[in-house]
């Protein structure tokens, strides 16, 4: 089943022409909330359509449509179809929200310690890579702002803090800072909400290539154009120089060391991962993010006792932190702890506004009702099959749902789509143990070098 033949060059085209059935879809695939939109169709005319003869308030959009009113104009093409191009992310209609100033720090005071140690941290890493550029009036208060809030990691923070920075933006179109910062969250907002990942990673690369641009002595700009090249382009040479560069401009960035380390785990370089994730803590302790990655580390590296306690103990501080159940729910499906699964993959559902995820975790605790856990592995494989052949799953899930059964040949069959259609998911294909079954197999091995020729070209 396997090929010699390397990946051809990244010509990414999905969800150009995907149709979105409900405000909460429009509002995902923008990266705000379901109030700004209704605002922008009724003041800025974003293009959504209403049934005809239908419910009142059904309404519809069409991707291809919405990404060219974000670029300004009906013949340009959309960012999905050409996320390579751009030097600047398309232009965000901004919607009016107070600017905080000295009583809003007040504020994140009071919030406690670990608020204020995110905020600082950030505040200081800005400071140190900016200080040769003066910001016009307003836009530094912004980006701040903006800060705090995709420092907390939920879908209603991230769009807030998408909002801040496209205002910085708009206050000053020259400030590096808040283009790495709108890169940053929409580099999030695939992870910690429903954002399609063929949203976010466009508009990632263009913001993350703009700050650079601006300010190529920016550690946080080169650290947000390595990750966004080795998440959405494969390319793992870029990445690494981008994340070394970003540590040489400034050896105390946090955010560098610990998505470095998350870089290095999906390389298989296992002992660099480690220390790259312990430089990360050692720098920011209360960093909940952290300690949950490093849960994910230690349970592809089968420390699962170790795994769970730290996710635990980050589920503990922070109930609403959708990653740590996200990677428990993982690693209670390796232990074949279904119930656990189920529990933790319904909340991560939740907190992340995740319909998709939910209706998964609902077919898969029906095939377990039913038949016990072959039952939730069949019904996961079923609703899997089913998104995936209306356009709206991976072919990479479908090889973990066949994987997960030992049904490896039709694993293998899939892994083959999923390279050859470039999907995000598979940069993790060298540590997810779901296919130990077939990593021997002559063909895996043939799919791991065409992967490594493209992701080290």
């Amino acid at each position: 089943m396997g090929t010699n033949r390397s990946p051809q060059p990244i010509n990414r085209q999905p969800d150009a022409h995907r149709k979105l059935e409900s405000w909460k879809e429009i509002a995902a695939f923008l990266g705000s909330s379901e109030r700004t939109v209704r605002r922008w169709e009724a003041e800025r005319s974003l293009p959504v359509h209403r049934v005809p003869g239908g419910e009142r308030g059904r309404v519809f959009a069409y991707t291809r449509e919405l990404s060219n009113w974000l670029a300004g104009s009906p013949d340009r093409p959309s960012p999905e179809e050409t996320p390579a191009r751009s030097a600047a992310p398309p232009p965000i209609p901004v919607p009016e929200r107070p600017i905080y100033s000295r009583r809003w720090w007040f504020a994140v005071l009071l919030m406690g310690p670990g608020a204020v140690a995110a905020t600082l941290l950030l505040v200081h890493s800005h400071s140190a890579t900016s200080a040769h550029h003066a910001p016009k009036a307003g836009a530094e208060e912004l980006y701040l702002q903006g800060r705090f809030f995709w420092s907390k990691r939920t879908p209603e923070s991230l769009r807030k803090a998408v909002d801040d920075f496209a205002q910085a933006i708009v206050r000053d179109p020259n400030y590096a800072p808040a283009y790495v910062g709108l890169a940053d969250c929409y580099n999030l907002l695939r992870e910690f909400s429903a954002m399609p990942d063929s949203a976010a990673y466009p508009r990632a690369l263009d913001a993350a290539r703009k700050a650079v641009q601006l300010d190529d002595s920016s550690a946080e700009a080169h650290n947000s154009l390595a990750f966004v090249s080795f998440y959405w382009n494969w390319n793992a040479k870029l990445a690494d120089r981008e994340f070394r560069r970003a540590i040489e401009l400034n050896p105390g960035y946090v955010l560098a060391h610990h998505w470095r380390a998350n870089f290095l785990m999906c390389l298989g370089r296992y002992q660099e991962a480690l220390d790259e994730i312990e430089r990360a803590r050692k720098l920011d302790p209360n960093s909940q993010a952290i300690v949950a990655d490093k849960g994910l580390l230690l349970s592809n590296l089968h420390r699962l006792e170790e795994a769970i306690a730290l996710l635990k103990q980050v589920e503990e501080r922070d109930p609403d932190f959708s990653a740590s159940h996200r990677y428990l729910s993982w690693v209670h499906l390796k232990t074949k702890d279904y119930p656990a699964y189920l529990a933790e993959g319904k909340l991560a559902a939740q907190l992340a506004g995740d319909d998709r995820l939910m209706a998964a975790m609902k077919a898969a605790e029906q095939g377990f009702t039913a038949g016990g856990g072959r039952g939730l592995l069949e019904s996961t494989l079923r609703f899997r099959q089913q998104l995936y052949a209306t356009g709206k799953g991976s072919a990479y899930d479908v090889a973990q749902a066949y994987a997960w059964l030992g049904r490896q040949q039709e694993a293998l069959h899939y892994l083959q789509i999923s390279l050859a259609k470039m999907e995000p998911d598979i940069v993790g294909l060298r540590v997810d143990d779901c296919f130990q079954g077939v990593s021997k197999e002559p063909e895996y091995v043939a799919l791991l070098r065409q992967f490594d020729r493209g992701a080290h070209r």
